[in-house]
């Protein structure tokens, strides 16, 4: 699988004006090759915009979302991307894939917030998915999640071989995007593409830092501080490699504590 991995300008003001962009970028992609395109968390609506969190939210099959799978299907492409969810009178920080046909393969509902603002508007989420596309096993998981080993464990153990990580990870967080989440990817032999803003929201100041890992934990590719899209290749002979060389998830069960 090809993968395009898009670290967005934050200073985006709308869900039109990033889907607009989104719709301009994809004809290249399309040209490139790239299979998947992965955004980050709330890409839709912005992450830190205060109680339009709430006000920007839509349903799973909103308007905007109806626009990206149209995207989806007439690129050929497969989309996965951060969205405030709004379910009756509940709201979610999810994210969901359109596939290249323009139907949605899965979806996700951040499992847990960090200290913030984001638990005075949603409400977690319980559970994960895992869907098959382009002969792989796919992951979701949403920033903070990943940051605990026990949901990318969970993950693994579902058979995921590639996790997609929308993230809002701000600029004084860059050992986790440096060294944390990667060691994700290597303790679980999977790969992990990882998603961020780039550049500033409201005061709030977004690392960048972008990156696809291997199952061996090595760094395929990685964005800097600024607006970039990363392209990629999903080697599936480095998952076996990985997997035969550290067999952690099978290993773990001779443990005895």
């Amino acid at each position: 699988m090809r993968i395009a991995i898009a670290q967005t300008a934050a200073e985006m003001t709308s869900a039109r004006e990033r889907v607009d962009w989104l719709a301009s970028v994809l004809p290249d992609l399309r040209d490139r090759g790239v299979q998947l395109v992965l955004l980050p968390e709330l890409f839709l609506c912005g992450y830190f915009i205060g109680a339009e969190i709430v006000t920007r939210a839509e349903e799973t099959d909103g308007p905007f979302a109806q626009e990206i799978a149209t995207l989806a299907q007439s690129h050929g492409v497969a989309i996965h991307y951060g969205y405030s969810e709004r379910a009756g009178g509940t709201y979610y920080n999810a994210a969901q894939c359109f596939g290249p046909d323009g139907q949605r393969l899965g979806g996700h509902r951040k499992l847990i917030f960090p200290p913030g603002f984001e638990a005075d508007h949603f409400t977690p989420g319980a559970g994960c998915e895992v869907f098959d596309y382009c002969g792989l096993k796919v992951g979701m998981l949403i920033c903070y999640d990943t940051e605990f080993p026990e949901t990318a464990r969970e993950v693994a153990l579902m058979g995921a071989q590639l996790v997609l990580v929308p993230t809002a990870l701000a600029a004084k967080w860059q050992w986790v995007a440096d060294m944390m989440i990667p060691t994700r990817a290597f303790e679980n032999a999977m790969f992990l593409a990882y998603a961020n803003h780039a550049g500033h929201e409201n005061g709030f100041d977004y690392l960048g830092g972008s990156f696809l890992a291997a199952p061996d934990g090595e760094i395929i590719a990685k964005a800097g501080a600024g607006p970039e899209i990363l392209v990629a290749d999903i080697d599936t002979a480095l998952l076996q490699k990985a997997q035969r060389q550290l067999p952690y998830l099978t290993d773990r069960l001779r443990i005895t504590l």
